[in-house]
């Protein structure tokens, strides 16, 4: 064991590094756009504050088709586009494009139904006393739900972490391209197994930190 770690040790830690990395960058990313893009389906879904049929319908079919298209498939479609956008397509770098066109239109599905679920009476009364459509989301709709969008997001982020594994077919780097190039290819089970602990602890950590935060936000 001791034989195993002190000559992978320094690519296993690159490759956690690398996935940490991938998985950070997406996240925020992907929370910046997904945020507006939620917001914008809250509000102009029939019966929202600013209802537009067409709008919605347009926002909606594309979330819902990006959504319906597994990321491996997406990851080799999008090769052209992100070289494009970031000069390459392998490395860190290379894998960020695809990561946030997976995981933004998530983002704003799990949030549109974790501030959906906000009481419309609360929204009502907050409505009658002529307070702005901007500050009933802000500071109304989205502190009523944060509990549900803290948990929203950290099953968001696990599945980015899943995403960033499948990266490795296309050289992105990270635990998942060990475990493929190291694990699989070259016949080394003992680095499919570290690397697959690896996951597995990291996952943990947050589904256990996502499920504190929401609880102690839902007091």
């Amino acid at each position: 064991m001791s034989n195993f770690f002190s000559e992978w040790g320094p690519t296993i830690l690159e490759g956690l590094i690398a996935t940490l990395q991938m998985t950070a960058i997406s996240l925020v990313i992907s929370v910046i756009l997904g945020v507006p893009l939620a917001i914008l389906l809250v509000l102009t879904r029939k019966g929202g504050h600013a209802e537009n049929k067409i709008t919605y319908t347009i926002a909606n079919a594309i979330i819902n088709i990006i959504r319906s298209i597994p990321f491996i498939i997406l990851l080799f479609f999008l090769i052209p586009f992100t070289k494009l956008v970031a000069g390459t397509t392998i490395g860190v770098q290379g894998v960020i494009v695809p990561l946030v066109v997976y995981c933004a239109p998530y983002i704003a599905r799990l949030i549109e139904s974790a501030l959906l679920e906000v009481d419309k009476g609360v929204v009502e009364a907050y409505q009658s006393m002529g307070i702005a459509t901007w500050k009933i989301i802000w500071f109304v709709m989205v502190r009523e739900s944060r509990s549900a969008i803290i948990l929203g997001l950290t099953i968001a982020t696990i599945g980015l972490i899943g995403a960033t594994a499948m990266a490795g077919f296309v050289g992105a780097g990270g635990l998942g391209d060990l475990a493929y190039q190291f694990g699989y290819l070259r016949f080394q089970p003992g680095m499919m197994y570290v690397t697959l602990i690896l996951l597995i602890i990291i996952v943990q950590l947050l589904q256990s930190a996502g499920s504190l935060i929401a609880r102690r936000l839902k007091k």
